[in-house]
């Protein structure tokens, strides 16, 4: 029997039409049993990588650098490189982002971009980028989209990649082009001596078959970035919480008929440590984040974020975003926390969320009561909208 017999969607509720949901719609129930923050254990394996947080940076160029790579290592999570952006143009990009940063306005930084991703990729440039993370004693988890992704794969290959992801706006367990080598995730997998990611996608039965075809993680979200204009451009996406669920389920299925765990990492939309636990409670073993992390001191986009490398010329490549309250990227993740909002400490955020849930693990996480709440975020806060406190 086929895929699509294989896994059904149990989400659909009549007809062509179905509710779905995102972070501020839902909230996480406490059950009988809390455990001690100190306790919980937060250790993920994505790709065969131990990481001791469930945090990746997005593979942007205003996030994740060579430099980055090796500082997300040493706090216990992973950054993804971008092959196909200023990294692997430029022997110094940061002329470029500088450029970006100081445009006046969003359309003059467009314009900056546009000019700067016309640029040829040199493949010189995409192995000393791969060389210096290792050097680091990083990781070098690096990205690609599936245009490029043979010929990057075999780069990556040979300089000594640890990880492939092969991300688009939409991803399918085959990329149709008439104009270049058409790609097969199975070919691609089976070829490489290293594991591949896929994204992005919010469908179950699509992330089912890129299980099929040998993908070792999906990466699920279309949209939801704060710097990506895909929804608004092309009218497409699926809120994260309802993606992420329907992407776990297709993982748990998998499991259940193959014996294979693919880990599920839910890509944007989340900006606070509740945004971060509600996503591993929607079925997310990991978390990719790109403005959150761009925010940090040590990010390269000086304080400014915006979307990744768009395979069409006359369409937005995202919006440039200016990011307030840049601080140091430990304090992001770890503390101590200078304000309320959740923006800060995510992973202090994350184990105190999991404690109140009786959730030792990630796996546990996965099993907590969701209930759909509309109100969560403004109940009994009308003294804090006034700026009260």
């Amino acid at each position: 029997m086929d895929s699509a017999t294989r896994y059904r969607s149990d989400t659909e509720v009549g007809g062509r039409l179905r509710r779905a949901y995102g972070f501020e719609e839902i909230s996480l129930v406490p059950g009988p049993v809390t455990v001690d923050p100190a306790e919980v254990d937060t250790a993920v394996e994505i790709g065969g990588l131990r990481l001791e947080i469930p945090f990746l940076a997005a593979a942007m160029d205003a996030v994740s650098d060579a430099d980055m790579a090796v500082r997300m290592h040493r706090l216990g999570g992973l950054a993804v490189v971008n092959l196909d952006g200023l990294y692997t143009r430029y022997d110094d990009a940061s002329t470029i982002i500088e450029q970006v940063a100081a445009a006046p306005d969003g359309a003059r930084a467009a314009r900056v971009l546009a000019e700067a991703y016309a640029t040829p990729i040199r493949p010189d440039l995409v192995t000393s980028l791969i060389t210096r993370i290792k050097a680091g004693g990083a990781p070098a988890a690096v990205a690609t989209t599936p245009a490029s992704a043979w010929d990057h794969a075999e780069l990556a290959a040979e300089a000594g990649a640890d990880l492939l992801v092969v991300q688009s706006q939409v991803s399918s367990a085959r990329h149709i082009s008439t104009s270049g080598r058409v790609l097969s995730l199975a070919d691609l997998t089976g070829a490489l001596r290293m594991p591949v990611l896929v994204g992005n996608t919010v469908h179950g039965e699509a992330a089912y078959q890129l299980m099929e075809q040998g993908a070792a993680g999906i990466l699920v979200g279309v949209g939801p970035g704060a710097a990506c204009t895909t929804r608004e451009v092309l009218g497409i996406g699926v809120p994260q919480v309802s993606a992420t669920l329907d992407v776990a389920a297709a993982r748990d299925q998998f499991l259940a008929n193959t014996g294979r765990y693919v880990p599920v990492i839910t890509d944007g939309g989340m900006k606070t440590g509740g945004d971060v636990a509600k996503a591993i409670a929607s079925g997310a073993d990991a978390v990719m984040l790109g403005s959150p992390f761009a925010a940090a001191l040590e990010a390269p986009g000086l304080g400014f974020n915006w979307g990744m490398a768009a395979p069409s010329p006359t369409l937005p490549r995202g919006t440039r975003i200016r990011l307030a309250d840049r601080l140091p990227l430990e304090q992001i993740l770890f503390g101590p926390a200078e304000v309320t909002n959740g923006t800060q400490n995510l992973v202090g955020a994350l184990r105190q969320s999991m404690g109140a849930l009786g959730a030792r693990t990630i796996a546990e996480m996965h099993a907590v009561e969701m209930v759909v709440a509309p109100t969560i975020a403004t109940e009994g806060k009308s003294w804090q909208r006034a700026g009260g406190a």
